[in-house]
């Protein structure tokens, strides 16, 4: 991934989007200077190594940090932040080279890397088989498949195998890969769009949204039910990171420093805090309006309810207002693993899957105490960060060894390797 310039009053992590990428026509291989705004964006590397590890978390058993990740104090969680970032960074990188390289080159990029990202997806969904099957096997324990959805694959292999390559079937907590796959696919008639018209490409994404709540559009799943991420939602989510990324969080400047926005988003965010005090502690149920209620019930995350999306808005403007850029802990080796998780978004998500299945089990089998549980989080995050500090080193191995040896593809979220 590579950095963007800093945009007035603190727009969301910069406007990527240069007067050169907003233009339609391009210099082919037009060079780049070299910079300060060549140098990584932190921030996105932060949150989005940050939501790898709310992800992981939130897929153990409930325990003490669970408490600590933000869907149990409001009403969007990683998820949120993780697609979000997806469509910020992967239009920056492939729409500067849509620009230089033209559609065609920039498409095949872009697929390739949707080739790589179903890959990953094919290969993680066949050793997470491999692991649920033996722990289910050797502990004589058929919950195990059960709860973690490969029953039907365990009575109809065949039928199962193919439905998986088709993204129609997938074990719990494997929902994301198939949802991004489907985002990146359709990312170049997108992104061409959006470097000519980018408001008209969000309103088209607003229309499509607004279109699958009222016609109920959705993809089916095997054996039953629909796609845990519903394509046809989440995708607003989607387009509106790559917005951003093109001139749109520029453009939001102004609203964003205003201290009305940072009123009412702080506003909006206690209120969530209060309606999901209201989940967890019984006494204060009653101090809820029925008619509030019975409007916002359920909160839908299939669909991407747009109760989740505000409050996705409303964290990412407080953010924005008082983390800049330049902020000195970005450089901090506190944050550091954090940031490392990041960059390599991709190997981290699958690794981290894994690793959540583990802890599963050992709180299962082994003891599910509350020591247990800290240390069963705690050991997957730093695991999750040592393998990333190890692809770091790789990385920096390679790209000693010659420019062909470093890959400049995007990661998982759309940044360049």
């Amino acid at each position: 991934m590579t950095s963007v310039a800093e945009s007035p009053a603190g727009a969301p992590f910069g406007p990527v989007a240069t007067d050169a990428v907003q233009a339609q026509p391009a210099k082919p291989r037009a060079a780049r200077p070299e910079s300060a705004a060549s140098k990584r964006e932190l921030r996105l590397d932060l949150f989005r190594g940050l939501a790898l590890w709310l992800i992981f978390i939130d897929h153990l058993p409930p325990n003490l940090l669970t408490w600590l990740t933000i869907r149990n104090y409001g009403f969007s969680d990683a998820t949120e932040i993780f697609i979000f970032i997806s469509g910020y960074t992967a239009a920056f990188v492939y729409g500067r080279a849509m620009v230089e390289q033209g559609f065609v080159v920039a498409a095949a990029r872009i697929l390739k890397r949707v080739w790589q990202i179903y890959v990953a997806h094919v290969f993680l969904f066949t050793i997470f088989l491999a692991e649920i099957s033996y722990v289910a096997t050797s502990f004589e324990s058929p919950l195990y498949s059960e709860e973690m959805g490969i029953l039907d694959f365990l009575k109809q292999p065949d039928v199962t195998i193919v439905q998986a390559l088709l993204l129609r079937f997938r074990p719990v907590n494997m929902d994301v890969l198939p949802l991004y796959i489907v985002l990146m696919f359709f990312l170049p008639p997108i992104l061409w769009l959006m470097l000519r018209k980018a408001d008209l490409a969000l309103t088209l994404s607003v229309a499509l949204y607004a279109a699958t709540w009222h016609f109920d559009l959705y993809l089916s799943a095997y054996p039953s039910g629909v796609w845990a991420f519903n394509p046809f939602a989440w995708q607003l989510l989607f387009v509106f990171g790559a917005w951003c990324a093109l001139g749109g969080a520029q453009r939001m400047a102004r609203i964003l420093s205003s201290n009305i926005t940072l009123a009412l988003s702080i506003a909006y965010l206690l209120a969530a805090f209060f309606v999901t005090l209201t989940w967890y502690v019984p006494q204060l149920h009653p101090l809820m309006p029925r008619l509030i209620e019975q409007w916002m019930y359920p909160i839908n995350k299939t669909d991407l309810d747009v109760l989740r999306f505000a409050h996705f808005l409303a964290l990412a403007a407080i953010t924005v207002r008082f983390l800049h850029r330049d902020w000195p802990g970005l450089k901090s080796p506190w944050l550091r693993p954090v940031i490392l998780c990041g960059q390599h978004s991709l190997e981290i998500f699958c690794l981290g899957i894994f690793l959540a299945f583990a802890g599963y089990f050992i709180l299962a089998e082994i003891a599910g105490g509350t020591l247990m549980h800290f240390v069963v989080s705690m050991s997957g995050v730093v695991l999750m960060s040592a393998a990333a500090w190890l692809f770091s080193w790789y990385k920096r191995v390679a790209a000693k060894a010659g420019p062909r040896a470093a890959s400049n593809d995007a990661d998982l979220a759309g940044g360049a390797a």
